[in-house]
């Protein structure tokens, strides 16, 4: 397997684990499941030039705007899984570490903070919520799991 086929794979395993992750927080604690829709709705009116939203649930819905919004969620998945093996090496593929998986995987959170979120009206990194700072530190630990998922799916291949 080459690193495009590992970073594929291992991307997958990341998102993988992430919807898990929201899955066993929505059963055990009630936490709302992430609406891929108005992600995809947003992603259907980047096309049409528009970034930036004052509030997405508002804005005219785009038809598959559900599918879109998961196919962008692992597409980026699988897009930050390559660049991540691409940047470490079939050595790190080898023998992975979770240290750079993780830091990477932090670093991740920013596409949602200074693009994702503002985009659909939420503010930068969530700061017209009603409470950033728990859903700041609910994405930190999403984009851990991601993480994990990778790291874990790095080691079974």
């Amino acid at each position: 397997m080459g690193l495009l086929g590992a970073g594929v794979l291992i991307g997958i395993g990341g998102t993988v684990a992430m919807d898990i992750w929201a899955l066993i927080l929505n059963k055990a604690f009630g936490q709302p499941l992430p609406n891929w829709g108005n992600v995809g709705r947003w992603t259907g009116h980047l096309p049409r030039g528009v970034v930036f939203h004052d509030d997405i649930g508002v804005v005219e819905p785009v038809v598959a705007e559900t599918a879109i919004g998961w196919a962008l969620h692992y597409g980026v998945g699988i897009l930050y899984g390559v660049i991540f093996v691409m940047f470490m090496g079939m050595g790190w593929v080898s023998a992975p570490t979770f240290l750079p998986v993780w830091i990477f995987g932090i670093i991740t959170i920013a596409a949602g903070w200074f693009l994702l979120h503002p985009g659909m009206g939420l503010g930068w990194a969530l700061s017209k919520t009603d409470d950033p700072w728990r859903g700041r530190m609910m994405g930190l630990v999403a984009h851990t799991v991601f993480a994990l998922g990778m790291y874990v799916t790095a080691l079974l291949i």
